[in-house]
């Protein structure tokens, strides 16, 4: 047989060694005298490491006939492949038109019974048995020349032989559209040579060959190639752990040979191989492996092999189903094993497994009736969903998609957010505009505790009262502290574009002799509390407040010419006054100066007033004729007089203008005297009264003089 592995290393039928790094399709096996129908192996390798130097086996091509199989590596440097034939993917087992391609242990083995050939690939190494009856003398290609001669090995598609292997390899590339830069005939390429290298540190696995581990067999199988192409390997892809291939290759040939080695154990984890779940390795397996329907087949094989078998105490169902069974019952699509009698349900079928027959036998499964679900309501759609208690009977319920809902989220005024809420059997949310429990300014927002700026004469803050109208926080504010204190006779008044007010005078403060405080407001007039003749005042005068002090001098006064018990005191209690005992005054004009005084508003300066006064001819004579007294009365009045006019301040700082009467002259003036004696003395009481009321006048008048 011929082998090739790692990047990779040929050994010729004939057991010639030699490597070879070519990155094209080559032909493997062809007869030289074609014999059988479009027959023939190929190797398709490519180039394995970062410059482009070494290469490694891709897919491995077997045509027969009809037939193209090929073995593809899924992963590189792994041992896992895919099968297509005639570029279709297929299961294994496969067997049709005289090709059986099959899985025995690590290895995929395409067997041609009417050849006796098989042929194995595992992705790491290949190996093609055929045998000398048919093969004999007629092969040709990189595998060499079956003929027991390591000669002509190395023969090219002419016929002639070349100088070593190397270079014959590069003559047999074969036309692939995959690789337009490869066709057969062009110039050989150098073949890199391990001993033109840097010496290298070589894999301590390249030792195992070489020791105890595969002793048994190198009385079988000389280990020294292999260990060259092992050195080569880890030499040339230190980091791929391409010696493993060398190790595999070996103990395989070893294997085929009768002698099983258990090796990767030895490897401290650098050549593992992990089997799928449910399976364990084995070094030494069966080629064949035992099943539930071919047991006794099976029973007398005893070539062994590497690989991924079923844990003792379970077997193999059947080669194209790859289930471990204890019991050989039934197994299914769904890939678990049944036992006899065993129902169950797969792809929604009632099924039962009986022994006999196809095994499983299955109907459709039943359902029960539903009611129909109605889906009302905004958003809600129906849907169909898996029933927990039963996968093969769907369940119609009514499912939410508020993408179809039509209601959208208000915009809400300052202080208040969208609250999205989905009321209990709904779907559709409802929105609602809440408070956010802030305070709101001029649209802004203001957290609780937090200084809010309204404007330079307060401190205002943020609450946590809520005002029940508008549901929002409260804002506090306080004024600025002011100094809001006042001397006596000033207010405090606000001042345009000022946080406090200022004190302003607004009345008069006078201090009176005994060291007191009178507060007049302008225009007011009061008397001293412990002297009636003195008269304290306030005026406004172009807004400022001027207080005066006038004191009242009083006409001079006889005890002496009144009349008794007639002493009393004028309206002003300061002056003294009475009933003279006589007056001979004539009635004249009498002229004084004094303010005129008329709803608050006083004349600036004194002002020329004037009144009759004086004793006029009032008597009383006895008629006897009549037999009573005979009245002849007369009055000093006015007999001529003008209206003259004056300009009065007022407290507030305003003036007006006033009329008063001016007498001119006065004239004594008959009046009746039809009046009882009762009647009589009254009126001379009010006369005397009258009197005394001018005299104060005039006293008071003099004394503004």
């Amino acid at each position: 047989y011929c082998t090739g592995w790692g990047d990779p290393h040929y050994m010729t039928f004939d057991g010639l060694y030699y490597s070879y790094q070519g990155n094209c399709t080559y032909v493997l096996v062809e007869e030289i005298d074609k014999k059988v129908d479009n027959f023939g192996v190929y190797i398709d390798n490519y180039h394995c490491d970062a410059q482009d130097v070494v290469s490694c086996p891709r897919t491995l091509i077997v045509r027969h006939e009809t037939q193209e199989v090929r073995i593809a590596t899924v992963e590189p440097n792994t041992v896992n492949v895919e099968v297509t034939v005639n570029k279709q993917p297929v299961a294994l087992p496969y067997k049709k038109f005289g090709v059986h391609i099959y899985e025995s242990g690590i290895n995929c083995v395409v067997e041609i019974p009417e050849l006796k050939m098989n042929v194995t690939y595992n992705g790491l190494s290949f190996s093609i048995r055929m045998p000398y009856s048919l093969f004999g003398s007629n092969t040709q290609g990189q595998c060499g020349t079956c003929n027991n001669n390591t000669a002509d090995d190395c023969m090219l598609p002419n016929g002639n032989i070349a100088q070593n292997c190397e270079t014959m390899a590069d003559h047999w590339q074969v036309v692939d559209p995959s690789k337009p830069q490869c066709s057969p005939g062009l110039v050989p390429t150098n073949t890199p040579d391990v001993t033109t290298r840097q010496p290298c540190q070589e894999a301590a696995i390249c030792e195992l060959l070489l020791g105890s581990v595969f002793k048994p067999c190198h009385d079988s199988v000389n280990p020294e190639n292999y260990y060259k192409a092992c050195i080569f390997d880890s030499c040339m892809l230190p980091s791929m752990d391409l010696e493993c291939s060398s190790l595999q290759i070996y103990a395989l040939t070893c294997a085929d040979q009768g002698v099983c080695i258990d090796w990767r154990s030895h490897t401290n984890g650098v050549c593992p191989y992990n089997c799928p779940s449910g399976k364990e390795y084995q070094a030494c397996g069966p080629t064949t492996e035992i099943t539930c329907k071919s047991s006794e087949q099976n029973a007398t094989t005893t070539k062994q092999t590497e690989g991924c078998f079923c844990p003792n105490g379970t077997m193999l169902f059947d080669h194209s189903v790859d289930v471990c069974v204890k019991t050989c019952g039934c197994v299914g699509v769904d890939m678990v094993p049944r036992e006899f009698g065993e129902k169950f349900i797969v792809d929604c079928q009632d099924c039962i497994c009986l022994e006999g027959g196809n095994g499983i036998v299955c109907e459709a499964h039943e359902c029960p009736e539903q009611n129909n679900t109605s889906c009302d309501g905004q958003g809600f759609y129906q849907v169909k969903e898996v029933n927990p208690q039963d996968s093969c009977c769907p369940i119609f319920t009514c499912k939410c998609n508020t993408s179809l809902c039509t209601a959208t989220a208000p915009k809400c005024t300052p202080g208040f957010e969208v609250q999205t809420s989905i009321p209990s059997g709904q779907c559709c949310p409802v929105y609602e505009c809440v408070p956010k429990k802030v305070c709101v300014h001029e649209n802004a927002e203001f957290l609780p505790n937090s200084s809010i700026f309204i404007d330079k004469c307060q401190n205002c803050i943020c609450t946590n009262d809520v005002n029940p109208s508008t549901q929002l926080n409260i804002i506090s504010c306080q004024h600025v502290p002011c100094d809001v204190t006042c001397q006596e006779g000033y207010e405090l008044q606000p001042v345009k574009g000022e946080c406090c007010g200022k004190c302003v005078q607004t009345k008069c403060v006078i201090r009176t002799a005994n060291s007191s405080s009178l507060i007049l407001s302008p225009g007011e007039f009061q008397n001293d509390p412990y002297n009636n003749c003195t008269i304290y005042s306030c005026v406004n005068i172009h807004d400022q407040l001027i207080s005066s002090t006038s004191e009242i001098t009083c006409p001079a006064f006889n005890e002496d010419s009144c009349k008794p018990g007639t002493i009393s005191f004028l309206p002003n209690g300061c002056c003294k006054t009475c009933t003279p005992l006589e007056s001979s005054t004539p009635c004249s004009v009498r002229e004084r100066e004094d303010f005129i005084v008329y709803n608050g508003c006083r004349s600036v300066d004194r002002v020329v007033v004037t009144e009759c006064e004086g004793a006029c001819g009032t008597f009383s004579l006895y008629s006897a004729e009549s037999n009573s007294l005979d009245h002849t009365c007369s009055c000093c009045r006015e007999s001529k007089s003008t209206m003259k006019e004056v300009v009065l301040k007022c407290p507030h700082g305003h003036s007006i203008s006033h009329k008063y009467v001016y007498v001119e002259s006065c004239s004594c003036q008959d009046t009746e005297c039809s009046i009882s004696q009762s009647e009589e003395l009254e009126t001379i009481e009010e006369n005397d009264n009258t009197t005394t009321l001018n005299r104060i006048r005039r006293a008071i008048s003099s004394s503004f003089k």
